[in-house]
């Protein structure tokens, strides 16, 4: 009898604790988890989950766990389905996305959808006018266009003197695959190489799917560029770089964005021909000084660090730490400030919050501009970083000072 009383004041007390128990809240997270952009997508998302696993063991969001619903799109015309699906299971936020082109139209429907997007990781801009940036879109990422102008002021104020040369001194040439992505990050590099009254030898867009790398590198030839920006995927990055060295294109600076001139494998693929090239992009975890961070996001840093290699076996990427950061920053930071939990008034939450540059694991702080600014949606404490290729598949940090492992190298590439 004893042993039967127990039982039921036991299972009693269970129920009553699984009724006063909070629901879980469910986030949606759409990642390209197969296909070519795979492997960048897994590892945003790991990130992205390594922040909410934390989060959830400090006790979560008001009091609520967060359950992540991931969704594989592979690619753009899996984008808007994925929304629809996550929001036929009544889902509200949404975490994605690693690539500007799926970025874009799960963005613009997911305003549609009166849900909330929050770019973790995809630097392409907004080129869909409802995509409701700034009210139900943010990016913590910096911008393809922040990337792109952030590229052509290094080389401008800080390598043209170490070549003994002044920025006016030197041409300057663009080139880039001609979508979402490309496009963002060429713009924002013309517009810098204007706003500086550069020499401009010429914009150089191009397909990656049809490319044509020496008949690419002989118009670059003709141009008569000094500094080369290039913004490519892996494929084509290597291979036009590859035909830079054939045809001997005399360059003193060549540099890159993210996608291609950053990854670890680019350098490990081309070898000596990556040393002393350049990229402009974000950070990953290892590669900061880490006196640059506030100390809690030293902390957080090293703490998430350990935790993903014990996960993983490797150190978190740059697509991992931006998705860790990113989700750190809206389930730790913004949504508990926000009245309640729903689009409108995290989206409030959003811009009222104040992180400063390096209160954040990868460098960022978090100010959002508004729905009517130019940059609505972007996060304008988003840290971008300069990488150079200093010795056969090593690359550092070399820029801002605040956080850079490295001194900046002169190193002739041809």
């Amino acid at each position: 009898m004893i042993a039967v009383g127990g039982a039921l004041v036991a299972t009693a007390v269970f129920v009553t604790v699984s009724l006063t128990r909070p629901e879980p809240l469910r986030v949606g997270a759409i990642y390209p988890l197969s296909g070519s952009q795979g492997p960048g997508g897994v590892e945003e998302y790991r990130g992205v989950r390594l922040a909410t696993d934390l989060v959830n063991e400090a006790g979560g969001v008001h009091g609520q766990q967060v359950q992540l619903v991931p969704v594989d799109a592979a690619g753009s015309d899996a984008a808007a389905a994925s929304v629809d699906l996550l929001a036929s299971k009544e889902i509200r936020f949404v975490l994605g996305s690693y690539g500007t082109t799926i970025s874009v139209p799960a963005a613009a429907e997911a305003a549609r959808k009166k849900m909330l997007f929050w770019e973790t990781g995809a630097v392409g801009s907004m080129a869909v006018p409802d995509a409701g940036a700034g009210r139900s879109f943010f990016r913590v990422a910096p911008s393809g266009v922040v990337l792109g102008s952030s590229a052509i002021l290094f080389v401008a104020h800080q390598l043209a003197p170490k070549l003994h040369r002044s920025a006016s001194s030197l041409r300057y040439a663009v080139a880039n695959v001609d979508d979402a992505y490309g496009s963002s990050v060429a713009r924002g590099a013309v517009a810098e190489i204007r706003a500086l009254h550069l020499p401009f030898a010429g914009q150089f867009p191009y397909d990656p799917l049809h490319l044509d790398a020496p008949a690419l590198v002989k118009r670059f030839a003709a141009a008569h560029p000094d500094v080369l920006f290039v913004a490519a995927y892996m494929q084509d990055g290597v291979a036009v770089r590859r035909e830079m060295v054939r045809q001997k294109l005399h360059l003193l600076v060549n540099i890159g964005s993210s996608s291609s001139y950053c990854m670890p494998d680019f350098g490990k693929t081309l070898g000596a021909d990556a040393v002393g090239l350049f990229a402009s992009d974000k950070p990953d975890e290892g590669s900061l000084d880490p006196r640059g961070l506030a100390p809690n996001a030293a902390a957080l840093s090293a703490r998430a660090g350990k935790i993903y290699l014990a996960r993983y076996h490797q150190n978190m990427s740059a697509p991992a730490l931006a998705g860790f950061s990113a989700a750190w920053a809206l389930f730790h930071d913004v949504m508990p400030h926000a009245g309640a939990l729903t689009p409108r008034s995290v989206a409030e939450a959003a811009l009222r919050v104040r992180i400063p540059s390096g209160g954040l694991p990868n460098g960022s702080g978090l100010q959002f501009a508004g729905p009517r600014s130019p940059d609505a949606g972007a996060n304008l404490r988003a840290v971008s970083v300069i990488w150079e290729w200093t010795s056969l598949a090593w690359r550092a940090v070399v820029w801002p000072p605040r956080f850079a492992t490295e001194p900046v190298r002169a190193i002739r590439i041809l």
